[in-house]
């Protein structure tokens, strides 16, 4: 999970997941249930997720790959920037099904059932 290929091959693999670029071609943005969960920059190697709050401020004490999401929400978003440190790549993947599952948790019950159905 150190590339731009294994991050899109892990996001696509997801249930229900769309895969757009509305911001153009150099960022590649996933979607479940018509909304975002991730955003991937394919001329930088960064990373923007969907996280707690709570949680995203920590992560971003923690990891120097981990700053407030970039044009994003800086409450509810943070940008991994997976060159500047070295980072296990089961927690990228950890931090991509927490985004998902955010997203999923708040959409309807109708959607999330044809989504676990």
């Amino acid at each position: 999970m150190d590339n731009h290929e294994s991050i899109a091959t892990y996001c696509e693999q997801l249930k229900g997941v769309e895969v757009t670029s509305p911001f153009g071609p150099q960022t590649v943005v996933y979607k479940v249930g018509g909304k975002m969960f991730a955003l991937l920059s394919l001329d930088t190697p960064r990373l923007n997720v969907k996280c707690d709050p709570e949680k995203a401020m920590e992560l971003r004490e923690k990891y120097a790959a981990v700053e407030p999401g970039y044009h994003m929400s800086k409450k509810h978003w943070n940008s991994i920037y997976w060159e500047t440190e070295p980072l296990n790549a089961q927690l990228i993947k950890d931090w991509i099904i927490e985004s998902y599952a955010l997203v999923v948790g708040s959409l309807s019950k109708k959607v999330q059932a044809e989504l676990n159905g």
